[in-house]
C-alpha cells in the first residue's frame, strides 16, 4: 500500500525530470545526469534514453550555443507509452572555460565547457521555471565541480513543492511573454500571425538566439485564450507513418478522436457543403433548410505547400461522430443582439481563466471553458514546437505531420522555403507568405486594421509610461490578451447567427472560408456552448467606412507593400533633396521644407489613387 501511494504521489508531481546535458567531444550532446533516472531502474548517469525522447539532447542544447555564453531553451517532447500530455521542456545553457574547473574530468578536452541544466515538467509554466532554473544553473557553474549534484536534486524537490496547477489560472503562466513588446516590434502583423495560426498553416519563426525566438512565439500563442494553459497537450504527439494508406486497413480500432483520414479536395468540398446543410442556426423545427454559409470552393483547392498538398495527409471528424454532433448547436438567443450601432467594441473583456468550470471536451479532449476554449488547434498532427533541433528536420516534411508552429536558429530551415507556408523573420518583424492565395486569405480587412491600430495607438501611447511597466490594464499585457480574446469570442459568436455571411465578411471572407474547414472550427462547432449566448457577435470594429479608414489603409500600404515602401523611401529622398537644394540656393530652411511637403503630398496623392490596387496587391500580406 504504501508503494501504491508513492506511485500515485510522485505521478501527481509537477516536475519529472531534472537533467544535465553536456556536449562530449567524441560522442557529441548526451545526457550525463539525471534525477530521477529516465530509464526506471538505470543509473542517475546513464545516457539512455526512451525512443520518443532521443532528441532531447539536441534539444536542451541548442544548435550553435558556442556563440553564446549563455542562452534558454523552451521545447516539448511527446509523451512516453502510457501518458497522454506533451512534456515540457525549460534549459538553461552556459559555457565556462575549462581551465576554471576545481576538478576536470578526463574526458574533457576542449578548451570550454558546454552544458545545459534542463527541467522536464509537466506544466507549461516556462517563464516561471526559467527564472528559478536560472539561479540554480548559476549557482551549479560557480561551483567549478559538476560532480555535485546535490543542488539539482533540492532543486527538483523545491520545484515540486513549488509549482502546482492552480498556477495555471494566474498571470504567472505568461512571465517572461511581454505581448507589449510583441505589438511595439510586430505592430499590425501580429493580427496576421494570429490568423495564420487560426488557418492551420505551417509557419516558421526564425531568429537567434534561442532565447528570443522561444519567448517570440509563445507570446504570439498567449495570444489565443487557454492556449498555453489547456491548449498544448497534444501539440507534440504524432506517429510516424511510412506510407498513407499503413494501418489503415489494421484491425485495431482507433478512437474518433485519434483517427487521421486522406483526403480529396472534392471530399473536403462535400463536408464543407455538409456541414452547412447540418448546422442549421435556426431553433424552428423545420431543420430541413441548410445554413446560408457559401463556401467558395476556389479557396479549398490544393495549392503548393498548403494543407491540402497530395503528399500531405488531412483528416476530418469521423461521420459517426458528425452525426452524433448534429443539431447540437443551440443559437436560440442569437436575436438577442443588435449589430448594428457601428461603434467598435471597447468595453474591458474579462480574462479568458477562472471562468467556470473546466470540462474535457467531448472531441477535442482538451480542458475546455464554458465557451469552448481553447480552440483545438494544436490536435491531430498540428505540432507546437518552440525550438526545433536540426536533427528533428524529417518533421516537416512528415506525411502524419499536418501543420506545425516551428522555431529554429539554423539556417537551413529557412532555406527550404517549400517546407512551410510562412517564415517569420523575428528580426525583422517580417512575414513571408509563399502562397498568393493565403496572402489573400491573410488580407486585413478595414475592420481588422482598426482592431490593429487601436491595439498599436494604445500601446505606444503608453511606451514611456515608467509605472506601466506591462503590468497596467490599458495598453499592458493583460489587457492585450484580453482583446485578442475579445476578437476570439465575437469570432465565434458571429459563425453562430443566422446572419453569419455579413458579420463574418468584417473578418475578411477569403479568411473565413478557410477557417471553415479548419480541424479547430470543425471541432468548436460540433458541440453545444451555451456561454456564447453572452458574447455580442460581430466584428469589435465593426463600421460604417471613413477618412480614417483611408489613412490606415494607406499607412498599411506604405509600410508592408514593396511597392509602397519604394514610395517611402523616395518621398524621404525628395524631401532631403529639396532641403539640400534649398540651402545651396541660399533659401530659408521654412521655405525648403515647405516645398518638401508639397513634393511629399505630390507623391501622396499619386499613391492614393491606386489605393485599391495596392491593397489588393499579394505583397500587402506580408
Amino acid at each position: 500500500a504504501e508503494k501504491i501511494r508513492k506511485v500515485c504521489s510522485s505521478a501527481k508531481e509537477p516536475v519529472l525530470h531534472i537533467v544535465v546535458v553536456g556536449f562530449h567531444h567524441k560522442k557529441g550532446c548526451q545526457v550525463e545526469f539525471s534525477y530521477p533516472p529516465i530509464i526506471p531502474g538505470a543509473g542517475h548517469d546513464s545516457n539512455t534514453l526512451p525512443e520518443e525522447w532521443k532528441y532531447l539532447p539536441f534539444l536542451a542544447l541548442p544548435d550553435g550555443a558556442h556563440n553564446h555564453q549563455e542562452d534558454t531553451v523552451y521545447f516539448h517532447l511527446p509523451p512516453l507509452d502510457g501518458q497522454q500530455k506533451c512534456v515540457y521542456g525549460v534549459s538553461c545553457y552556459r559555457q565556462m572555460e575549462a581551465k576554471a574547473l576545481k576538478v576536470r574530468e578526463a574526458d574533457i578536452t576542449r578548451e570550454t565547457v558546454q552544458k545545459s541544466v534542463c527541467v522536464l515538467s509537466q506544466l507549461p509554466l516556462f517563464g516561471l521555471i526559467q527564472a528559478k532554473l536560472q539561479l540554480i544553473t548559476h549557482a551549479y557553474f560557480e561551483e567549478k565541480d559538476f560532480s555535485q549534484i546535490s543542488i539539482l536534486k533540492e532543486l527538483y524537490d523545491h520545484m515540486n513543492r513549488s509549482l502546482s496547477c492552480t498556477a495555471l489560472e494566474g498571470s504567472q503562466i505568461y512571465l517572461g511573454l511581454s505581448a507589449r513588446d510583441l505589438i511595439l516590434h510586430f505592430k499590425h502583423k501580429v493580427l496576421i500571425l494570429f490568423k495564420l495560426i487560426l488557418l492551420e498553416k505551417k509557419i516558421l519563426f526564425y531568429v537567434t538566439p534561442v532565447k528570443r525566438l522561444v519567448e517570440t512565439l509563445m507570446t504570439v500563442l498567449s495570444l489565443f485564450p487557454g492556449i498555453i494553459e489547456h491548449g498544448l497537450a497534444d501539440s507534440s504527439h504524432y506517429q510516424p507513418r511510412r506510407s498513407i494508406s499503413e494501418d489503415f486497413s489494421s484491425p485495431e480500432i482507433i478512437s474518433a478522436d485519434e483517427e487521421s483520414l486522406s483526403m480529396s479536395t472534392t471530399d473536403i468540398t462535400n463536408i464543407s457543403k455538409e456541414l452547412e446543410g447540418r448546422y442549421d442556426v435556426s431553433d424552428q423545427p423545420d431543420q430541413s433548410k441548410p445554413c446560408n454559409t457559401t463556401l467558395d470552393t476556389h479557396y479549398l483547392q490544393p495549392h503548393a505547400g498548403s494543407l491540402l498538398d497530395s503528399e500531405c495527409e488531412w483528416e476530418t471528424l469521423e461521420p459517426h461522430v458528425m452525426d452524433e454532433m448534429e443539431g447540437k448547436v443551440d443559437v436560440a438567443h442569437s436575436n438577442m443582439f443588435d449589430t448594428d450601432s457601428g461603434l467598435p467594441i471597447t468595453v474591458q473583456p474579462q480574462s479568458a481563466t477562472g471562468q467556470g468550470m473546466l470540462t474535457s471536451g467531448l472531441i477535442s479532449g482538451l480542458q475546455e471553458d464554458q465557451y469552448g476554449l481553447p480552440l483545438a488547434i494544436f490536435t491531430k498532427g498540428y505540432l507546437c514546437m518552440p525550438y526545433m533541433a536540426l536533427q528533428q528536420h524529417h518533421l516537416l516534411s512528415d506525411i502524419s505531420v499536418r501543420g506545425f508552429v516551428a522555431g529554429a536558429t539554423n539556417i537551413l530551415f529557412r532555406q527550404q522555403r517549400h517546407l512551410s507556408d510562412a517564415i517569420v523573420d523575428v528580426d525583422e518583424a517580417r512575414i513571408q507568405i509563399h502562397d498568393p492565395e493565403l496572402r489573400k486569405m491573410l488580407y486585413l480587412s478595414t475592420a481588422d486594421l482598426r482592431f490593429a491600430d487601436y491595439l498599436v495607438k494604445h500601446v505606444t501611447e503608453n511606451k514611456e509610461d515608467v509605472f506601466l511597466d506591462g503590468t497596467g490594464w490599458e495598453g499592458g499585457d493583460e489587457w492585450i490578451r484580453a482583446q485578442f480574446g475579445l476578437y476570439i469570442h465575437s469570432l465565434l459568436s458571429s459563425a453562430l447567427q443566422q446572419d453569419h455571411e455579413r458579420l463574418l465578411a468584417d473578418y475578411g471572407t477569403a479568411f473565413t472560408s478557410a477557417w471553415k474547414i479548419t480541424h479547430n472550427y470543425r471541432v468548436w462547432i460540433s458541440n453545444k456552448h451555451l456561454a456564447m449566448a453572452s458574447i455580442t457577435p460581430g466584428h469589435p470594429f465593426q463600421g460604417q467606412y471613413s477618412v480614417a479608414d483611408v489613412k490606415i489603409r494607406l499607412s498599411h500600404s506604405m509600410q508592408n507593400s514593396e511597392r509602397g515602401k519604394k514610395i517611402g523611401n523616395a518621398v524621404m529622398s525628395t524631401s532631403r533633396s529639396v532641403v539640400q537644394t534649398g540651402k545651396a540656393v541660399g533659401q530659408s530652411v521654412g521655405g525648403a521644407l515647405t516645398v518638401a511637403k508639397s513634393a511629399m503630398s505630390s507623391w501622396f496623392s499619386m499613391l492614393a489613387q491606386p489605393t485599391a490596387a495596392v491593397s489588393a496587391s499579394p505583397q500587402s500580406a506580408d
